[in-house]
């Protein structure tokens, strides 16, 4: 198994919850996903959009802007409901995953005089 593969979900689950909060399109979620670490190509993300709106989770429409049309997806009463009980899930994970460590102590950060 490769570590894509344990990621995947976690991938769908921040599509999803991008979508709760606002109409998203194929470019920007992999900016977004970017930002956070994951590097998707289009022709990883859409069929993971393609798949989420079978099931049900995301709707898609285009919208046109100027001379472009542009397919935008946002999820629908499915998708939160699922993202609710997913975001249970990882929290509960989350919790059981950092149990035994000892807490981190944040840095403190040094001025340039300092050095």
């Amino acid at each position: 198994m490769s570590d894509r593969d344990l990621y995947s979900g976690l991938i769908r689950l921040h599509i999803l919850h991008h979508a709760e909060r606002e109409e998203i399109f194929g470019l920007g979620i992999i900016e977004e996903l970017a930002r956070h670490g994951y590097k998707l190509s289009p022709g990883t993300l859409y069929p993971i959009l393609h798949g989420l709106e079978r099931k049900g989770y995301l709707r898609s429409a285009e919208h046109r802007d100027g001379r472009r049309i542009r397919r935008v997806y946002k999820a629908t009463a499915s998708g939160k409901k699922a993202l609710a009980a997913a975001k249970a899930k990882v929290r509960e994970l989350v919790g059981e995953l950092f149990e035994d460590e000892p807490p981190r102590r944040k840095r403190q950060r040094r001025s340039r005089g300092e050095r």
